[in-house]
């Protein structure tokens, strides 16, 4: 399972480091992706495929299910850590994530998630997670 938060900074040449307990996770090579909410993820090749498939078996094959098909497909890319640890980012998905110096890698279960620290702040800052949870539980039945 992947789990923690990371601070690190994205160089001139779109190199970020990514932490050994990830990359232990995550495996010699796997997938970058353009996110939701405005950030990237990290996934194992497997789960990424695990992910499509279950896009194509599972949704309608009407125009948004493809929309998002679409978004994923082009939005995807596989890497492979330099001997430092490092994947370069692909300068679209940068620009997208507005990942400019400082960034926040998040362990999200099966996946990392990749903040600009400024988007990622701005994201977190104005919510009250104890509300959230509250109704969250409320309405899903979850225990914390």
């Amino acid at each position: 399972m992947l789990m923690g938060q990371y601070s690190h900074t994205i160089d001139p040449k779109n190199r970020i480091i990514v932490p050994v307990k990830f990359r232990e996770e995550l495996g010699d090579k796997f997938v970058i992706s353009m996110g939701l909410d405005g950030c990237l993820y990290l996934c194992k090749n497997e789960e990424w495929e695990e992910f499509l498939k279950g896009m194509v078996d599972k949704l309608p094959m009407n125009k948004d299910a493809r929309e998002v098909q679409r978004f994923f497909m082009m939005n995807c890319q596989e890497v492979e850590p330099d001997k430092q640890g490092r994947i370069i980012v692909p300068t679209s998905f940068k620009e997208k994530a507005g990942l400019d110096k400082d960034v926040v890698m998040i362990g999200s279960f099966n996946k990392v998630e990749i903040w600009s620290k400024e988007r990622l702040d701005a994201q977190t800052s104005d919510k009250n997670i104890e509300d959230i949870v509250e109704t969250l539980a409320n309405e899903y039945g979850l225990k914390f």
